[in-house]
């Protein structure tokens, strides 16, 4: 398993500028106001979970009536959420205690023996915790209207139940030879999950495609006959719980792979406790500007500036989603604003950060003509893309085997936005745009500094009924 970032070098021309500091399912599905671009860091929504609604929809599951009881059994049970600071400690046996409390863990205790019981702790936890998760997402697949009868949403439902059942399958773990074997089939199931967000994207563009052929007459407006994507509230708030979920699964899981490899230096599992957003813009910036010059042929300069020194506590993969998004939209907004082999004026990312302060935070800016007043709402939808159909349709052949990766396209399903703020959101920050229309666009990324925010698990109140 390799961990850190993959990174991507290789067009020498480009520069940076440093500058010094300064069943049958019946869901009442959750509301959300995730489509509103006034979203704060401090939103309650994003940091508690999500608080139901009473609209109900009735639908017939289309899972066995073995998996579908399955399914329910775990989904009764509450998630348990945790916390980048909780992470950090298991990792380093610092909540051994709370297992093993008929043994001392003193200075006596060898590192062997508590690296073994480490892994053993967590994978007790995760053989309990992932088939609930994976439950509640199953049930969501199976509830949420219009998307669940699409090809892609489909696949991505039967990949959820295959794992529940796998995961539902595993014995207890009491030994190292058990948690092993644990290992092993969690391992293979995070790869078969790795491009599960690309599948829920293609899923939208289906959803696109069967509104523009008639399929899915009810879903357009009254007025006009044409559909409003941004207004389809059930498939937001559907698509903003589901990938938030998976964020929290694929973190579980993966910190857990990763605590089973040798260590690297300043690293507990994948999460880096001195984790340089200098460093990390560097690297973003390298590979937003590989995937502007395929494009274009160029890509504009980027400054950086602000606390180039700071470090803190992170998750090192998921900055780089955040911050290769805004980037790789800023130059693009750059590139087309002001034409292919003119002079483009400098993106700015600046860093900031204070003893007092409560979050980290990263600014994008650029002036690349900014957003319409009427699409800065739109920007936050899965269901929206300013991408050329011609780009959609040829991701929807794209056969990565990540969900992240550098050879797909500036713009492609839509989902970079949202997806990026779901991971800012995961462990207590936020993302938000502001933009003015002739100018350019100014992106913050919030991030928490002590790693105590909670993540935000979804809750969906299930009613069954047999019919």
């Amino acid at each position: 398993m390799t961990l850190g970032l993959t990174i991507s070098h290789g067009f020498k021309h480009q520069t940076y500028r440093v500058l010094p500091a300064a069943s049958s399912l019946c869901c009442i599905p959750p509301s959300s106001s995730s489509s509103s671009s006034s979203s704060s860091p401090n939103n309650k929504m994003a940091r508690r979970g999500m608080v139901s609604r009473a609209k109900k929809v009735q639908m017939n599951s289309t899972l066995p009536d073995d998996v579908a009881a399955l399914v329910q059994k775990h989904a009764m049970q509450p998630q348990t959420s945790a916390s980048l600071q909780t992470l950090m400690k298991t990792g380093r046996g610092e909540l051994l205690s709370k297992t093993y409390k008929e043994e001392s863990l003193s200075e006596t205790f060898h590192t062997k023996t508590a690296t073994k019981r480490i892994l053993l702790q967590v994978a007790s936890f995760l053989r309990r915790e992932l088939p609930i998760r994976l439950a509640h997402r199953i049930q969501d697949l199976d509830c949420v209207p219009l998307m669940r009868d699409m090809p892609s949403v489909i696949k991505v439902k039967d990949i959820y139940a295959q794992s529940l059942l796998t995961l539902s399958s595993m014995p207890k773990i009491h030994t190292s030879a058990q948690e092993e074997d644990f290992a092993n089939s969690l391992e293979t199931l995070y790869q078969r999950h790795s491009n599960v967000l690309i599948q829920m994207a293609k899923g939208a563009f289906e959803l696109r495609a069967a509104v523009r052929d008639g399929q899915i007459k009810h879903a357009r407006t009254k007025t006009s006959g044409a559909l409003h994507f941004e207004q389809m509230e059930e498939c937001h708030d559907f698509l903003d719980r589901f990938y938030m979920s998976r964020v929290g699964i694929r973190v579980l899981a993966g910190q857990y792979l990763a605590l089973r490899q040798p260590p690297l230096e300043n690293y507990i599992g994948m999460i880096c406790h001195q984790t340089s957003p200098l460093e990390i813009v560097r690297h973003a910036v390298d590979d937003a500007s590989m995937m502007c010059c395929r494009k274009f042929g160029d890509a504009p300069e980027v400054i950086i500036s602000g606390r180039l020194d700071l470090t803190f506590p992170y998750i090192p993969t998921h900055l780089h989603y955040i911050l290769l998004e805004l980037l790789k939209n800023a130059m693009r907004a750059t590139v087309e604003h002001h034409g292919v082999d003119n002079h483009y004026p400098p993106v700015r990312v600046i860093i900031a950060d204070g003893n007092e302060n409560e979050d980290v935070v990263i600014k994008v800016a650029d002036e690349g003509g900014g957003i319409p007043r009427s699409h800065v709402k739109k920007i936050w939808s899965y269901l929206f893309t300013t991408a050329n159909p011609s780009i959609q349709e040829s991701m929807m052949t794209f056969s990565g085997d990540v969900d992240h990766s550098v050879d797909s396209p500036l713009a492609g399903l839509g989902y970079g936005l949202p997806i990026s703020r779901s991971y800012a959101r995961y462990f207590g920050g936020d993302v938000s745009i502001m933009s003015m229309e002739g100018y350019g666009t100014d992106a913050f990324v919030y991030l928490t500094r002590m790693g105590r925010s909670r993540e935000p698990v979804s809750v969906v109140v299930v009613v069954v009924a047999w019919v």
